[in-house]
């Protein structure tokens, strides 16, 4: 069964950051489920590790707390990272989880992004704070982030709507078929080569890509060109 993990740094308890991230992935369940699979959601409450971040950041020993709560977010299948804003920002804990990890450990997992403020003035936090960060740890940063200020909470406002979109987004990552060519499917998997495979590691004509010869026409590029119409 895959793993949804729900990397949380609300402050408050309750947390409305948690609400909007568990909306989504309660819809992201229904979605799977109905697509014949299991899915298995954790929670990462980022406010319970204060400590073990401000002792790693001035000692660099992970507690075991922080060191399970880092294993469980690089094993997830797929992520949905929510913050409250403060200062035009995502929240200090928040970012402090994140330095907290290996710059690559996030690679290939697909995350949503969840915001919640205090008022629509900080509407562009997802994509000019969260998106760069998530995307420096080699996260799949998926395309739809929900940001909810306080005057979405409870009013007939558009937040399902967006929800399910990014719910759908992210069903369909945790159920889609690896197939086609890497780049162009709705996988982030790449085939790894086998071990013994005789093409493994090779370039053009058997060589390895840094020792292959590539030959350059007199002329240049342009010159090879020159006689194709590009039909």
């Amino acid at each position: 069964m895959k793993t949804l993990v729900i990397v949380n740094a609300g402050l408050g308890d309750p947390s409305t950051t948690r609400q909007v991230a568990e909306q989504i992935a309660d819809a992201t369940v229904r979605q799977v489920t109905a697509a014949g699979e299991g899915l298995d959601v954790r929670v990462v409450d980022v406010r319970a590790l204060a400590a073990d971040l401000a002792t790693y950041m001035t000692t660099f020993i992970a507690t075991p707390a922080l060191e399970d709560a880092r294993r469980t977010v690089t094993d997830a299948d797929a992520l949905i990272a929510a913050t409250p804003v403060f200062q035009g920002s995502y929240s200090g804990l928040f970012k402090m989880f994140f330095d907290a990890l290996d710059m690559k450990s996030l690679a290939r997992i697909p995350v949503t992004m969840v915001a919640t403020a205090g008022t629509a003035r900080h509407s562009m936090v997802l994509d000019f704070a969260v998106r760069p960060l998530l995307s420096f740890l080699h996260a799949v940063v998926l395309p739809t982030g929900v940001f909810v200020d306080t005057a979405e909470f409870g009013a007939d406002s558009a937040l399902p709507r967006r929800v399910a979109t990014a719910a759908g987004e992210l069903a369909e990552q945790l159920t889609s078929v690896v197939s086609g060519v890497a780049g162009f499917t709705g996988s982030t998997e790449t085939r790894e080569p086998a071990e013994g495979d005789a093409t493994a590691g090779e370039g053009v004509d058997g060589a390895a890509p840094e020792d292959a010869d590539f030959h350059v026409p007199a002329g240049g590029f342009a010159a090879l060109l020159a006689g194709h119409s590009g039909e």
